[in-house]
């Protein structure tokens, strides 16, 4: 699939322990119907999915985003993505490094996690498709994140490489939108406030009329 920064706009990120003891595919499913414009499926931590279980739930997930032609991003398991040929992979800074991730498949959309100037720059330099910059805010749904840069911090790294599509991520609700995208970013990666949402389909479809502002 093509990338087009539009992509970025509401960015979707889940796996099977970030919804609350719901069913992954039900909330997967109202978040397409409502709009989101990206997703990654990012199985880890405790009580994921491994092996079998864990390609199984990523098959069934990505089937559901082509059908939206929706992208469907990888975390950091750079053979389940290759296996599913999906779109892309995302990969945070000790993982595999994006150079090999191309001479594996060289058309894969592949975003990198920074978390200041020098990892943005440095992920431009090494030919990332987008960035995710952050953590904005704190969040608890990481339990290895790192400290928040704040909206200082997006706008900084938007002073350092203008020109790469940037999406922001942690502790990102509905009442972010606005001042992230004011900040600089081409759009926000959220998990818990979709996954955790009474209504995904309400929320995502919000989100979008509050982007689109």
């Amino acid at each position: 699939m093509k990338f087009d920064v539009s992509q970025l706009a509401v960015y979707f990120i889940m796996g099977s322990n970030n919804c609350g003891g719901e069913d992954p595919l039900e909330i997967l499913s109202e978040a397409l119907a409502g709009g989101i414009t990206c997703f990654q499926f990012r199985e880890k931590g405790m009580y994921a999915k491994t092996g079998e279980e864990k390609e199984e739930l990523a098959r069934q997930m990505q089937e559901m985003c082509q059908s939206y032609q929706v992208p469907f991003i990888v975390n950091d398991d750079i053979d389940l993505a290759i296996k599913l040929n999906a779109d892309g992979v995302h990969v945070g800074q000790d993982d595999q490094a994006v150079e090999e991730i191309k001479k594996l498949r060289s058309d894969l959309i592949i975003g990198v996690s920074a978390t200041s100037v020098e990892e943005a720059v440095q992920a431009v330099d090494d030919g990332a498709t987008y960035i995710g910059v952050g953590p904005v805010f704190a969040t608890a749904t990481k339990s290895d994140a790192k400290t928040p840069i704040g909206l200082y911090g997006i706008r900084s790294v938007r002073a350092a490489v203008p020109s790469i599509p940037m999406v922001a991520i942690g502790g990102i609700d509905l009442s972010k939108i606005r001042s992230i995208r004011q900040a600089g970013a081409d759009g926000v990666s959220v998990i818990s406030a979709i996954s955790l949402a009474r209504k995904p389909r309400v929320m995502v479809e919000s989100m979008r009329r509050e982007y689109r502002k």
